[in-house]
């Protein structure tokens, strides 16, 4: 029977946590079996700890974690540590990064998304002007956008995000080292920085953006993002998801999300992508239909002897 770990709750460390307990209901619904994790004892590097209340296999149980954002680092050693317990997790460490941090999918998607420039980063160092043009020549001029592998400062816009014109090479540094600053300890990865392209604006004068969920390369629930106001649908073309699905393929991941947006010139385009594991539901979505569409992935894993694969 395949696994689903949730985040347990601070409060009641033996049921999940509140956020995820419909996913837990659906995932025991759908015929999985469903197990708590301590989400800040992961973040506090006591893996062993953090999977006490997961049960033990004989090597042949295989599981999708689905909860809060856990770093790269993280990951691996949960990942590591259910290992000795004999549980797998479907997405392996490196999968995780790569759809978890834009330099790993950034290639898949290069052509669906804005230009992108990175480099890793330590946490707490200050860009220098040097750093930054380095960096940035390859964009050459006009607005932009700064963050690290996976989030931005978006709520600090103008102080720790945005731009005006990244030729302004001492402008782009001072943004940087403000998102680098506020970020602190968090900051994952690196430092980004991309070319910005204007979207179509919601009523409200937001970037309208829907989330594409992906199961073994097949888009299985379109939602709003969860930033989105309340009732607020967005329809995707066909053709668009024919396009973004060809990328999440050439990925590999098996369980992502894509975030998209229209630009205010008529062309969708992918604004993020990330590990479906750690990629939020709206407020209020139904979420029985992603856990039935991974509780049949993992049923057909299973009935597909792993030593099979190399013969086919």
């Amino acid at each position: 029977m395949p696994l689903l770990l949730v985040p347990s709750d601070p409060l009641a460390p033996r049921v999940p946590d509140q956020h995820f307990m419909r996913e837990a209901d659906a995932a025991r619904q759908a015929g999985m079996e469903v197990a708590v994790v301590d989400h800040d004892a992961i973040l506090a590097g006591d893996v062993h700890a953090a999977v006490r209340r997961t049960p033990a296999s004989d090597g042949g149980q295989i599981a999708r974690y689905r909860g809060w954002m856990i770093p790269s680092a993280g990951y691996s050693r949960l990942d590591t540590e259910l290992g000795t317990r004999g549980v797998r997790l479907v997405t392996d460490p490196t999968a995780y990064r790569a759809a978890h941090e834009l330099p790993g999918w950034y290639n898949a998607f290069a052509d669906l998304t804005p230009a992108s420039v990175w480099s890793p980063w330590e946490a707490g160092r200050t860009p220098t002007s040097a750093d930054v043009g380095a960096l940035t020549v390859a964009l050459g001029g006009g607005p932009g956008i700064v963050k690290d592998y996976v989030k931005s400062r978006k709520h600090e816009w103008h102080e720790a995000c945005f731009v005006p014109d990244l030729a302004d090479v001492a402008a782009t540094a001072r943004v940087l080292a403000r998102m680098v600053e506020l970020q602190g300890d968090d900051l994952a990865g690196g430092i980004v920085v991309r070319a910005f392209e204007q979207f179509a604006p919601d009523a409200g004068g937001r970037t309208q953006e829907v989330r594409v969920w992906w199961v073994e390369g097949s888009a299985v629930l379109i939602t709003p993002h969860p930033d989105a106001p309340s009732g607020i649908t967005v329809e995707v073309p066909s053709e668009v998801r024919d396009a973004v699905g060809m990328s999440v393929r050439t990925l590999g991941a098996s369980f992502v999300t894509t975030d998209l947006a229209l630009r205010s010139d008529g062309v969708w385009r992918v604004i993020e992508v990330g590990d479906g594991q750690v990629s939020d539901l709206p407020a209020g979505q139904d979420s029985a239909p992603l856990i039935r569409a991974l509780a049949t992935a993992e049923a057909r894993a299973r009935e597909v002897p792993a030593d099979s694969l190399d013969k086919v």
